[in-house]
């Protein structure tokens, strides 16, 4: 490595002036205080959290967190096995249901939520208007699913607004593929539930009435993750049919292309381009179905496995909902580096995780498997889309950091949380229990333990001491536990009020690792700045304290302080427990650290 290869980089000023925080909760575990946690336990045993558990307390203690967005997951009406049919629900079969209480990601209803949220399920639309109210009230912004890809096997709307037709209400079943038909067929063969895998039963064997009659789709549906056979294997989303978006089964489009240029147009000249177009019908749905829940309050939309509908959707979709609210908060699911330019230029993404690249490379480090120079490249890549790329160590579909197959210990988290939050002006997203180091370690029923369940009924067991049946006081954690959100909540804040981490950036890893004095790849340095606040931020991964390490602060970065010779006063500004001067002589800066085991530092420079 050479300086000149990693020499300054000035970041554009971002769009917006604050940093954000997303928090994301599954939204029937909230506030679940049941502790039985049976394997494939019902409602009736395992609990169940509800839309009234979010009480004015629990959001007054998320918003204190540092965060300024809250995403209600599992919020749409999905398939799961109760039964409601007194509402007038249908009956789901358990055969192509995931878990007991149902995967978020099977949505039968968009017009409507999960019964299971609500006291009164008759009132349920109501009980969630109100929550939106109090997560407003609280200064929280509200983020709810939709789920483009694909629809529960058997979907049903109770409460369409005037004029609504169901997903595939008229489509015509006798061919494979028609532009306007919401799903893919195949026609002439019914729909067979996929042979079991490692002795799996549905309900875990529990004898079931539904059971006594397999489940029927004739004709068979493509499955959602494309899976065109009438009997989809096993680890196919056979719960859910993929949704048409005029794509023909010959991968061909049966829809307008964006002309050239377009990446550089606004969302107003792309709502524009598509008023005169004919676009196929799932497209509408969806639109209107965005429109229905920002229409009732909602402030934006994380969509699942994005890059599976086609970009020029997302230009339709987003635009549309831009026209409404132009601070809508989009984010998604894009999982292939070649396409996140194309689904934020073309298709008006806010947000993409940044999973593949940031949290990969951060994984490897916590687990000694890789080195700090990673984060380097990672950065260097993503620059020109830095703050489109929303951070995270844990969410819905990944291990716990806590948990024996990733960490092990919630601590590791602490230095990559430090990078991860502070390294990009791009927005910070937090999963309910990561911060009070929730392992996920227990057998829920259906999928794997390191993942808190989405699929059953269950409890939270470390998010529940800190829920402390319902005080939401942090009254049953450990001394620990409480350590590890009080981290958080400094962290989180600090960003949300600093103004440097929306402008300038300087990598100093690679230079120190050249110039600095016990500095390796297990540590990782970089400085963010503006005109009125320069922080250097150090984070070491090492489980065992570093000793004294002299950082080197090089000459473009010193210049770009307007520094002259001389001695600095720094401040930490997470725990102020550590100052340190910065020496600058001959233009290149320097200053001594004792750096303890997953040490954290952010050092701002005391202004004269």
């Amino acid at each position: 490595m050479t300086d000149s290869t990693h020499s300054f980089v000035a970041k554009k000023r971002a769009t917006k002036q604050n940093k954000e925080v997303v928090y994301q909760v599954f939204t029937r575990l909230f506030g679940n205080t049941n502790t039985t946690n049976k394997p494939w336990g019902t409602l009736e045993e395992n609990g169940v959290g509800k839309f009234a558990d979010f009480t004015d307390k629990a959001l007054s203690e998320v918003k204190a967190l540092g965060v300024t967005h809250i995403w209600y997951t599992g919020v749409p009406h999905h398939a799961l096995v109760r039964d409601y049919t007194e509402y007038g629900i249908e009956n789901d079969h358990p055969s192509v249901v995931k878990g007991r209480a149902g995967s978020p990601y099977a949505v039968k209803d968009y017009y409507n939520v999960n019964p299971d949220l609500a006291i009164d399920p008759a009132n349920r639309l109501d009980e969630f208007k109100a929550l939106i109210e109090r997560s407003h009230k609280h200064g929280l912004k509200v983020i709810i699913d939709i789920v483009p890809n694909h629809v529960a096997r058997r979907y049903q709307s109770l409460t369409n607004p005037e004029g609504v037709e169901d997903f595939g209400a008229s489509d015509d079943t006798s061919v494979a593929y028609h532009k306007d038909n919401n799903f893919y067929y195949i026609p002439g063969e019914a729909f067979s539930v996929p042979d079991a895998q490692d002795g799996y039963l549905p309900l875990g064997g529990e004898p079931h009435s539904l059971m006594t009659k397999p489940f029927e789709e004739v004709p068979a549906k493509w499955t959602g993750n494309g899976s065109r056979l009438a009997k989809p294997e096993f680890d196919d989303w056979y719960e859910t049919v993929k949704v048409n978006y005029g794509i023909r089964p010959d991968g061909s489009k049966d829809f307008n292309e964006l002309p050239a240029g377009y990446d550089q147009q606004d969302h107003a000249a792309h709502f524009a381009f598509w008023q005169d177009k004919e676009v196929p019908n799932s497209w509408i749905k969806f639109r209107d179905i965005a429109l229905y829940w920002l229409a009732m309050g909602v402030d934006g939309f994380r969509y699942d496995m994005a890059e599976m509908v086609p970009v020029e959707f997302w230009s339709f979709m987003n635009s549309s909902i831009k026209q409404v609210n132009p601070d809508a908060f989009l984010m998604a699911e894009v999982y292939q580096p070649d396409l996140y330019r194309d689904y934020i230029h073309l298709g008006k993404m806010d947000y993409l995780y940044d999973k593949v690249d940031l949290y990969d490379a951060l994984k490897l480090i916590m687990q000694g498997k890789g080195s700090t120079d990673a984060i380097v490249e990672v950065q260097e890549q993503l620059m020109d889309i830095e703050h489109h790329m929303l951070h995270f160590l844990d969410n819905h579909d990944e291990q716990r950091v806590a948990s024996p197959e990733f960490a092990s210990d919630a601590n590791k988290g602490k230095p990559a949380m430090l990078v991860s939050t502070l390294l990009s002006t791009s927005p910070t997203m937090l999963y309910f229990g990561q911060e009070v180091g929730e392992a996920g370690v227990e057998d829920a029923g259906f999928g794997l333990a390191s993942r808190t369940t989405i699929f059953d009924y269950f409890g939270v067991p470390t998010h529940q001491r800190w829920m402390n049946c319902g005080e939401f006081d942090g009254g049953l954690l450990t001394e620990e536990e409480r350590g590890l959100r009080d981290f958080y909540q400094r962290l989180m804040n600090f960003s949300l009020t600093s103004s440097a981490l929306m402008e300038e950036y300087q990598e100093l890893h690679s230079h120190n690792r050249q110039h600095g004095v016990g500095y390796d790849d297990q540590l990782f340095a970089f400085s963010r700045f503006d005109d009125s606040e320069k922080l250097v931020i150090l984070a070491n991964f090492a489980e065992k304290a570093k000793g004294r390490v002299t950082l080197s602060l090089p000459v473009a970065l010193i210049d770009q302080w307007q520094l002259t010779d001389g001695e600095y006063a720094l401040v930490e500004q997470l725990y102020a427990k550590t100052d340190a001067v910065l020496v600058v002589e001959n233009g290149l800066g320097s200053l001594q650290l004792d750096v303890r085991a997953l040490d954290c530092l952010v050092l701002s420079l005391v202004a004269e």
